[in-house]
């Protein structure tokens, strides 16, 4: 048995609906995907675990001075709640994230553009503000062809302090600014905790080398409004065309295929798995991940999270059979970062999209994006990587991860604090 493309795409056709972490869609996607491995003879696994979950009940943005006017927003989750009737304050439009900028923000309803990241968000709590307002989109955007974005903080926003914050379309923004307001009334309820989460997982036993483990992941939640084809039903039915393949042929090492909830949320389904097997992990020796393949204009490429032979290696695969691809030493932001910090290499296969084409996190990423051939095309490829590297009589790769690399992944993990200009 080979890869079928059609048959991945009968697969996204399944998961074509939303998949957001800790609701029922996350979870009816995870049923479906056990149902696949079930099909391929192999019993998967349920591992649940806890994450962050927050409902928004009531959310409003007013003008209250000079001139009474209302403004569409989402509330940011996890940003805590303004008091009961709402904080009614003077607004500031933060021009940039300086000192001499924020002195002015204490006791403020403070505005700013695009999304507000980890630093800026701390020195909003550090300025005194009591408030924020962020922005999305381009003043060019149509509302009815584009969604108000809704955005989260996690706890790496929150650990110095919370202050209550919703987001606007850039170009009520526009309008905003330009009237001059005096006063603002900014409303924020919602419920925060935490709902369950899973991952699923499914093991073939390895031949030859059982103690000698190598993991394939792809996330399979998606983020609000989208359908999550290209990020990444695409990968989940990748590494599920793989696990189809050595099911019916048996590796000689033992293979996890992990399928991982709340990605979106910040890896938080491959830091549960590793986390609950801490004791096994010394003897993984690889992780490959897939996330995004498949869109019908784009162009393939592999990033490896360990040393560069392993580059030159699959480069002279790529060569050796015909396959169009870019290799390079790198982290890339998905699955195999949590198995990199405990010190084992990662492979990511992907597809880029053109630009132009498929919008990621967003109602376009769509399943007419993505092309059965690309898909197969992509996952030929990784199949047969895996065939001679899961079989090879002594395992080609070393389980070691460059300073280079180490020190990425530290600071994409902030563990280590990004450098300020």
């Amino acid at each position: 048995m080979e890869i079928s493309g059609k048959r991945m795409y009968s697969l996204l056709k399944k998961l074509n609906f939303e998949r957001l972490s800790t609701t029922d869609g996350e979870k009816l996607g995870a049923e479906i995907i056990a149902n696949e491995i079930k099909s391929a003879g192999i019993e998967p696994e349920f591992e649940t675990f806890s994450a962050p979950h927050y409902e928004i009940k009531n959310v409003k943005f007013e003008v209250t001075e000079p001139v009474a006017r209302e403004y569409e927003v989402s509330g940011y989750g996890f940003s805590g709640n303004a008091a009961k009737d709402g904080i009614e304050a003077e607004l500031y439009y933060l021009e940039s994230f300086d000192d001499m900028c924020l002195a002015e923000a204490k006791g403020k309803i403070v505005f700013v553009t695009g999304n507000v990241g980890v630093d800026n968000y701390k020195k909003l709590v550090k300025s005194g503000a009591l408030a924020f307002v962020a922005t999305s989109g381009t003043w060019t955007d149509k509302k009815s062809e584009t969604d108000l974005e809704e955005r989260i903080l996690r706890p790496i926003h929150t650990d110095e302090g919370v202050i209550p914050g919703v987001c606007m379309r850039i170009s009520d923004g526009l309008r905003l600014i330009a009237s001059k307001p005096k006063k603002v009334r900014l409303v924020l309820e919602q419920n925060e905790g935490e709902a369950p989460s899973q991952n699923i997982v499914a093991e073939i036993p390895g031949t030859r080398f059982p103690e000698e483990i190598v993991a394939y992941t792809a996330h399979y939640d998606s983020v609000v409004f989208s359908h999550g084809m290209f990020d990444n039903a695409t990968g989940t039915a990748t590494i599920l065309e793989l696990l189809r393949y050595f099911a019916k042929n048996p590796p000689l090492r033992t293979l996890k295929f992990i399928f991982c909830g709340s990605e979106e949320r910040g890896l938080l389904g491959s830091k549960a798995y590793v986390e609950a097997h801490k004791e096994e992990l010394e003897k993984y020796r690889l992780c490959i991940n897939v996330d995004m393949t498949g869109p019908l204009l784009g162009f393939d490429c592999v990033r490896v999270t360990g040393e560069n032979s392993v580059c030159h290696a699959i480069d002279f695969m790529r060569k050796e059979i015909g396959y169009a691809a870019e290799v390079r030493q790198d982290i890339y932001s998905s699955d195999s970062i949590p198995f990199a910090d405990n010190g084992i290499p990662g492979i990511n296969f992907i597809r880029t999209a053109a630009e132009g084409t498929t919008r990621v996190h967003t109602r376009y990423d769509v399943i007419t994006q993505v092309d059965p051939e690309k898909l197969a095309r992509t996952a030929g490829f990784a199949l047969e990587f895996s065939k001679r590297t899961v079989n090879a009589e002594y395992f080609p790769i070393e389980r070691k991860i460059p300073t280079d690399i180490v020190e990425k992944v530290d600071k994409y993990l902030r563990k280590k604090k990004p450098e300020t200009k």
